[in-house]
């Protein structure tokens, strides 16, 4: 709920609606909420229409709750997203409530509720949907309905707004007894359209899909009109007390500290980062009201379970914007952070809770720059920084035309402990191998960087694709952001020759993600031609490109790594004639053996702090490669004595395996060089190259 007034827009599209089943409708419906972050945040919210079914069993037409499932999204949710359960399997559990301390008994029942085997398990707010005597039933939490919800007179404030159209009920955590109350609430006002519950969100209902949508708009244009009004010419979290700074000195400033927070909270866990300078998040970092709202925590359950409680609102002036100081201060910013969380947990803990999770904050606030967010995965440090979006924009209006409340510590740990809530974080797949990891990548739209790429991402890396060519950049990032997701791939066009161009490039890695723990230096170039017709210029390109490249690259890398402090890797994409000499090559061949004799002092230079230094030597990898498919190739054969399309095959012939090797073959050696299956291992040079005696190291 920003201070612009945007009402939300009605896209249902009745021709289409048309030709759906109510089922159909269902998932139209939450796909149409869910696209618009207004309405709800990410993942939270659900939706639900009660459906008229055959029972496979009894053959006999039965009442069939579909609601969506646990941790799904109504934004992304398909068909099988929706759990689906008899109705009167559901309402008979009413039968066996013995009371609130039997929540945690009654979820362990929706199972056996499950119509037609469907596997999407049911969520906590199943009873919500089921226990209310309309069809269907939207739950969202729209900042301008839970800026309500979180204000201190926030029942007052709903009759105000919206007359005896929607109730109110008192906090309580989402379970079967806030389904009964809902159900209570509705027999006794039917007439009703809706309710807003205290520090959670919206429940809307109707008969009719279509209407349930166009109702779940109206109440939440009507809040949104309301905050308009109420809110015009007053002065905003108590008003400005500093100014942002330029967006490209935010981001660089960004750069700069986003490392050094990473290295600090990501020692057993690693992290990672975005960043948001949006103008909601600069109203309320630069605030007078900064500090002691942020104190109050989170309301909505949604929000703090994302960004934990409270963020660490950082020391930092931008009239005077000493980056050095404020990263001087983040060690006893985190200490004190720590402490506090750990006295929260230690204040609120049960003899059952489960033991503390990560103490650090998940969100940092830095006047005149912006919001940090860190997490396991980048889609999660992003999604967390959305809801605390959420959460600023839910203060704005709850603190202007009233109190704003955050939740109590209590009654937040009873949710954030919950030991639901912890055997669902158990049920969690277990993290791939380079999962949390950020791996920049050098020439990565050519073969062998694509294939790199991949071979990374689907270890759960995130990849920093950098290239030279810009058309073969944007296909790659596009191809790599179907396939895994926009969250795991970023590109920078880059000259590996320039300086500025490389610090800027590795300043853009750290903005997007936080750092970098794995540099891939496989920018590449090849030149054929007898030494005595190696014209300087040719020479020049390629120790430019070859070596003083890979040095450029590797140096910042390197003061990357010592910043974080974190360890890392770096891997060389060298070439066997780094080792081996070629005729008619000198210049190529004498850049390569730099790589590879670069790598070795890197490896001794970095060891002391954790940073190891590989080579992985390829040998004709000519499928997907720019190099070979130009005068490289046509060089190559001619200095064989052989035709250009026989190539391929003289060097598989050559090879002592008699195998080709492709690109794939090359990211394999990486990713083993890469991930901890190497741990122990530096300085050394792996040769992929199907057998070359030349070429053996000695």
């Amino acid at each position: 709920m920003s201070g612009k007034t945007r009402l939300l827009d009605n896209r249902w599209d009745d021709a289409y609606a048309a030709k759906l089943d109510e089922p159909g409708k269902l998932l139209y419906r939450s796909n149409l909420l869910g696209a618009d972050k207004r309405i709800t945040n990410y993942g939270g919210g659900n939706t639900s229409a009660k459906v008229m079914e055959t029972d496979p069993l009894t053959g006999q037409k039965v009442q069939v709750l579909w609601v969506k499932g646990s941790g799904g999204d109504v934004g992304t949710i398909k068909l099988d997203g929706f759990a689906t359960l008899y109705q009167d399997k559901l309402d008979a559990l009413k039968g066996i409530y013995q009371g609130v301390h039997d929540e945690d008994r009654m979820v362990g029942f929706l199972p056996h509720c499950t119509f037609n085997l469907n596997p999407r398990a049911a969520s906590i707010d199943t009873p919500l949907h089921g226990f209310v005597p309309f069809t269907h039933v939207d739950h969202m939490h729209p900042d301008a309905i839970i800026a309500i919800a979180a204000s201190k007179n926030s029942k007052e404030l709903t009759q105000q707004i919206f007359g005896a159209d929607i109730g109110w009920l008192p906090w309580r955590r989402p379970g079967f007894q806030l389904g009964l109350d809902l159900e209570a609430f509705v027999k006794a006002n039917p007439n009703a359209k809706g309710v807003v519950l205290e520090s959670h969100g919206l429940f809307t209902w109707a008969n009719d899909a279509k209407e349930c949508y166009e109702l779940t708009l109206e109440i939440i244009n009507k809040a949104i009109e309301w905050f308009a009004a109420q809110t015009e010419g007053k002065v905003i979290f108590g008003g400005a007390v500093t100014q942002s700074l330029p967006a490209d000195q935010r981001r660089a400033i960004a750069a700069k500290l986003m490392p050094e927070i990473r290295g600090r909270i990501g020692k057993a866990e690693r992290k990672l980062g975005d960043f948001d300078d949006q103008d909601a998040v600069l109203e309320f970092v630069n605030s007078r009201n900064l500090k002691p709202l942020g104190a109050l925590g989170t309301s909505c359950p949604d929000h703090f379970l994302r960004t934990k409680i409270r963020p660490l609102i950082m020391d930092f002036d931008p009239a005077n914007p000493d980056v050095d100081l404020a990263i001087a201060g983040l060690d006893k910013a985190l200490e004190d952070y720590r402490a506090d969380y750990t006295r929260y947990y230690e204040a609120c803990k049960h003899d059952n809770s489960p033991k503390i999770r990560d103490p650090n904050p998940v969100i940092f606030l830095v006047p005149g720059v912006g919001m940090l967010s860190f997490a396991k995965d980048k889609a999660t440090a992003r999604i967390a920084g959305e809801f605390y979006v959420n959460a600023i924009n839910v203060m704005r209006g709850a603190s202007t035309v009233s109190e704003y409340q955050g939740l109590p510590e209590q009654e937040a740990f009873d949710i954030e402990y919950w030991l639901l809530e912890e055997a669902k974080l158990q049920r969690m797949p277990k993290p791939k191998s380079l999962a949390g990891r950020v791996a920049f990548v050098t020439g990565g739209a050519g073969g062998i960087g694509r294939a790199t790429a991949e071979r990374l991402m689907a270890e759960g890396a995130c990849v920093v694709l950098a290239d030279i060519d810009a058309e073969a950049l944007d296909t790659a990032k596009g191809d790599f952001a179907k396939r895994y997701s926009s969250d795991a791939v970023r590109s920078v066009q880059l000259d590996v020759t320039k300086e500025d161009a490389v610090t800027t490039a590795f300043a853009e890695a750290c903005v997007e993600f936080g750092g970098v723990d794995i540099l891939v230096s496989n920018a590449g170039i090849a030149s054929s031609a007898p030494v005595e017709e190696t014209t300087l210029a040719m020479w020049d390109k390629n120790i430019s490109i070859l070596a003083t490249g890979y040095f450029l690259v590797s140096r910042e890398a390197f003061r990357l790594f010592r910043r974080q402090k974190l360890g890392g890797n770096i891997v060389f994409v060298a070439s066997k004639n780094g080792l081996a000499s070629s005729p008619n090559a000198s210049a190529y061949c004498t850049a390569k053996a730099a790589e590879i004799h670069l790598a070795r002092c890197l490896a001794l230079e970095g060891a002391d702090a954790g940073i190891r230094v590989n080579t992985v030597n390829p040998d004709a990898v000519l499928r997907g490669s720019k190099i070979w498919n130009g005068e490289w190739r046509e060089q190559r054969a001619a200095s064989s004595k052989i035709e250009v399309t026989d190539l391929e095959e003289h060097y598989r012939k050559r090879s002592m395996l008699k195998l080709n090797v492709f690109p794939e073959d090359i990211a394999e050696a990486i990713y083993f060089l890469a991930s901890d299956l190497s741990a122990k291992s530096t300085g050394n040079i792996i040769n992929v190259d199907a057998g070359n005696a030349q070429s053996f190291t000695r």
